[in-house]
C-alpha cells in the first residue's frame, strides 16, 4: 500500500470513529437533578427509553447526577455538560437562564411554567410520633430538634423555610412575626444538611433530630431505602406549593447535537405514563385525571403559592437566602 493510500484510510477510519463518536454523543443524555428525586429518574429514565425505541427505532442512554439543586445549578453553569436540568425551585434555573446556559424564556418552552409536576413540604417523624407533632408551631418547642436543609445549598431547605415563613402569614402574622418564628425555629436545627438525601440520612442513619421537614415524595424514598414502619408522615395544617421545573441546557445541546432529544426527555414528563410513575414516587402529578386516582395517596392539605408572600422565587432568593439576607440574619439569632 502507498503512502498516499495509507493516509487515506487512516483518514477514513478516523472519520468514521468521530463519527461513530458524534453518534454515541448524539444518542445519549445527561440529566442533572436534586437529590429526592433520584428514584424517580430511575424509573422514567427506563420508561423513556422504551418509548423512544418505540416510537423512533433509536436506542438512546440516559444517565443522572444528583445533589443537592442550587449545588447542581452551579456546577452546570461551572461547565457539568447537562443536556436537561430538572430542579425542585425556579431560581436555579434562573439562574443559570441569566449566564445564559439555558433559553431566557425556559419556562414558557413547556407546559405549567415548564413544571411537570410539584410538590409539597410535609414532616416526617419517627414511628409514633412520640414527641406528638402536629403542625408548624410544634417545631419551635423547646423539646424537639429539627432536620432541614441549608435553604442556601438546596430548594428543599428553601421550600421549607419559605413554608415556615407562610404558616404564620396563613394564619393572619405579619412578617416581623413570621421572622421571630422562623428564627426559634432554626435554634431548634442540630445541624443543616447539604440536600434532601443528607437531611434524610442525618434524620434516620445518624438519628439526629425528631422531625424532618422534606418533600411529601421523601416518604416513598424512606419506605424504599429504610423498610416502612420506621417513620410517619405528618402533614401541617398548611404548607407551601413547590414546583419542579425543568429545562434544556442549550449550551450542551448545541455541542452535542442533542436538542431533540433532550427536549423529547422533558416532553414526555407530561405523558400519562410519566405522570403515573411520579404519582407512585409520591410526586403530585399535574394531570388532574392521574391526581384523582391517586387522591387515596396525596392528602389533601391547604397550600399557599411562593407568589402569595414572597412575589417569586427569585424575589425570596434576593431577599432572605443571598448574602446577608434574612436567613444569614435570622440563623443562630
Amino acid at each position: 500500500m502507498t503512502t498516499t493510500r495509507k493516509l487515506q484510510a487512516l483518514i477514513a477510519t478516523l472519520a468514521l470513529g468521530a463519527s461513530a463518536l458524534a453518534s454515541a454523543q448524539s444518542n445519549s443524555l445527561l440529566n442533572v437533578s436534586y437529590d429526592v428525586a433520584r428514584e424517580f429518574y430511575k424509573d422514567y429514565n427506563q420508561a423513556f427509553i422504551a418509548h423512544y425505541k418505540r416510537t423512533k427505532g433509536v436506542e438512546v442512554k440516559v444517565d443522572q447526577a444528583h445533589g443537592g439543586s442550587s449545588a447542581q445549578a452551579r456546577a452546570v453553569n461551572d461547565g457539568l455538560a447537562a443536556d436537561v436540568v430538572t430542579f425542585n425551585t425556579t431560581t436555579d434555573v434562573q439562574f443559570l437562564a441569566d449566564n445564559g446556559v439555558v433559553a431566557k424564556d425556559w419556562a414558557k418552552k413547556f407546559p405549567n411554567d415548564a413544571s411537570p409536576t410539584s410538590s409539597t413540604m410535609l414532616f416526617l417523624v419517627r414511628h409514633g410520633n412520640p414527641k406528638n407533632i402536629r403542625d408548624w408551631n410544634d417545631l419551635i418547642r423547646p423539646d424537639v430538634k429539627v432536620i432541614v436543609v441549608n435553604p442556601k445549598t438546596g430548594g428543599n431547605g428553601r421550600y421549607a423555610y419559605l413554608g415556615a415563613w407562610g404558616s404564620v402569614r396563613e394564619k393572619g402574622g405579619t412578617d416581623a412575626q413570621a421572622a421571630d418564628f422562623v428564627a426559634k425555629l432554626y435554634k431548634n436545627v442540630p445541624v443543616l444538611a447539604k440536600g434532601g438525601r443528607d437531611a434524610t440520612a442525618t434524620f434516620l442513619q445518624r438519628g439526629i433530630g425528631d422531625v424532618l421537614i422534606t418533600f411529601e415524595s421523601e416518604v416513598v424514598s424512606v419506605e424504599r431505602e429504610f423498610g416502612k414502619g420506621k417513620v410517619d408522615a405528618v402533614y401541617p395544617s398548611t404548607s407551601i406549593t413547590a414546583e419542579n421545573p425543568v429545562a434544556v441546557v442549550e449550551r450542551t445541546v448545541a455541542k452535542k447535537g442533542t436538542a431533540e432529544l433532550a427536549k423529547a426527555y422533558l416532553d414526555y414528563l407530561y405523558s400519562d405514563e410519566a405522570q403515573e410513575i411520579a404519582a407512585r414516587h409520591a410526586i403530585r402529578p399535574r394531570s388532574e385525571a392521574v391526581l384523582k386516582r391517586h387522591a387515596d395517596q396525596f392528602k389533601p392539605i391547604q397550600q399557599f403559592t411562593v407568589a402569595k408572600y414572597f412575589g417569586s422565587l427569585t424575589e425570596a432568593q434576593k431577599v432572605h437566602f443571598n448574602d446577608g439576607g434574612q436567613f444569614d440574619k435570622l440563623y443562630g439569632k
